[in-house]
């Protein structure tokens, strides 16, 4: 099984880093602040894209929206609410999750949405 995951991961291309927001007290104001920790870096991954087509009652047009899916190791876990950093073919975007990941024996999927900033 392990060599299923490693040969699994060689076809992953792209590196992801998944970041946190934490509370720190100011030492000097004693005020609570907020900061990004990187719970987890350069874990080896890969997005997946693919295009959504709804219609609605009211319209004639379909809307086209993309779906986008982070592949990477089951051990991984994703807090709610996490910014994921994915470097991929050159391009490095942000995303959060969206959606609770499916979790299979080699790998698991993340459904993700562009990051929109900390809630």
């Amino acid at each position: 099984m392990v060599k299923h995951k490693k040969a699994l991961e060689l076809l992953w291309k792209g590196t992801c880093n998944i970041i946190i927001k934490v509370e720190k007290i100011n030492p000097i104001n004693k005020r609570t602040e907020f900061e990004e920790d990187v719970i987890y870096s350069n874990q080896p991954c890969k997005l997946s894209f693919e295009r959504l087509t709804t219609t609605t009652e009211n319209s004639n047009a379909a809307l086209i929206t993309q779906g986008v899916k982070l592949f990477l190791s089951p051990t991984i876990e994703i807090p709610p609410g996490s910014k994921i950093t994915v470097t991929q073919n050159g391009k490095t975007t942000d995303y959060a999750r969206s959606g609770e990941p499916a979790i299979y024996t080699n790998h698991q999927e993340v459904p993700l949405e562009l990051f929109k900033g900390w809630a």
